[in-house]
């Protein structure tokens, strides 16, 4: 009886959080997907029937199935590159770093999520750029040496994104690596494992939820991305979250970008579902 009060209990306390989930999450999904299937915007009196060439026309024209590839490619590149940077920083800050210095470094972590993303964007335009702030600095200090500006290319899309997704990556991996408890490592010690072996036998297995929770919140959002690409890709710039982007806010064919969101988020979906089952299976041996 006292367990079922308590799992009442609980389901009430957590009631409003799903409450404004589904209101704040589910629902528009819910009428996006609706808008997906539309022949046209059901606005004044035009009238919209319900179809699935919006859907037929992605799987038609390769132009889309090209930029498909280069979505999920960069999605690729941004998430490799955080995870080289964000995992490293995040080992230093929870097993090196100790007291208030820990504290600064997390603080300067967060700091960005405090500034404005396109301002941060925007940024990096006067750091890539040909004869920029890098580009003078060098020259300055190597005069006639090759200018580095590779702003309006793929590669400026990419520092651009990892910028702005790397302390995703730093903070799912630091709580993960901070939760292990500290006598598994003395024990590895004390049975005479090297810090290689210890690492790869029983930091890293432990710290894979937080480093594929990062990679999720990072490799969702950048295969959908069309603020960075826009600004810092130049003719670069064309990927499938830019177009999507262009028949809500330029052509205003909501129906199609419906049809295209839901078609990105399913390939995304898929795979995640297609590498899930290799992360329990390594979860289940760790």
């Amino acid at each position: 009886m006292a367990s079922s009060k308590t799992r009442l209990a609980g389901y009430w306390l957590t009631a409003p959080t799903y409450f404004w989930l589904g209101i704040t999450v589910l629902l528009p999904l819910a009428i996006m997907l609706y808008f997906s299937f539309l022949s046209k915007m059901p606005y004044g009196k035009v009238e919209a029937t319900l179809t699935l060439a919006n859907y037929a026309t992605y799987f038609e024209k390769d132009f889309y199935h090209f930029l498909t590839w280069r979505s999920i490619m960069l999605g690729f590149h941004v998430t490799a590159a955080c995870v080289v940077i964000g995992y490293p920083a995040a080992l230093l800050l929870a097993r090196t770093v100790r007291g208030r210095w820990r504290e600064a470094i997390l603080l300067l972590i967060v700091l960005p999520f405090w500034s404005n993303a396109l301002i941060r964007i925007f940024a990096w335009t006067m750091v890539l750029r040909s004869n920029g702030i890098v580009d003078q600095a060098i020259h300055a200090v190597l005069p006639g040496a090759p200018s580095i500006g590779i702003l309006y290319t793929y590669p400026a899309i990419v520092v651009g994104l990892v910028h702005s997704f790397v302390p995703y990556m730093i903070l799912t991996c630091y709580i993960s690596l901070q939760a292990i408890d500290s006598s598994l490592i003395e024990a590895g010690r004390v049975l005479g494992a090297s810090n290689l072996t210890i690492f790869r036998r029983i930091i890293l297995p432990l710290s894979l939820p937080g480093l594929f929770v990062g990679v999720v919140l990072i490799f969702v959002p950048v295969v959908g991305a069309f603020m960075e690409p826009r600004i810092l890709g130049g003719r670069q710039s064309i990927m499938l979250g830019t177009v999507i982007e262009d028949q809500f806010t330029e052509v205003f064919n909501w129906p199609l970008g419906a049809a295209l969101s839901f078609i990105l988020l399913t390939i995304v979906i898929l795979i995640f579902a297609a590498t899930y089952p290799l992360l329990r299976h390594r979860l289940r041996l760790t």
